[in-house]
């Protein structure tokens, strides 16, 4: 996932609000899917971000999609 965040957003914010809309969604559209839960959380507490700087927006799409 590519995301680019306004300088008052922090990284952990954002992944707060995808990671919480998601599960709810997530939830909502595949019930059967609570015996995966870990306990009261449908993701699991941590997340991996890496910055880039000057760096072309195509090269990093390439990248993305490669993984």
């Amino acid at each position: 996932m590519i995301v680019q965040l306004r300088p008052d957003v922090s990284v952990s914010r954002a992944v707060q609000l995808f990671k919480g809309k998601s599960s709810k969604i997530i939830r909502q559209k595949f019930s059967q899917l609570t015996e995966f839960r870990w306990g009261r959380s449908f993701w699991s507490d941590g997340f991996f971000v890496e910055t880039v700087g000057k760096v072309d927006l195509e090269k990093i799409k390439s990248y993305v999609r490669e993984q």
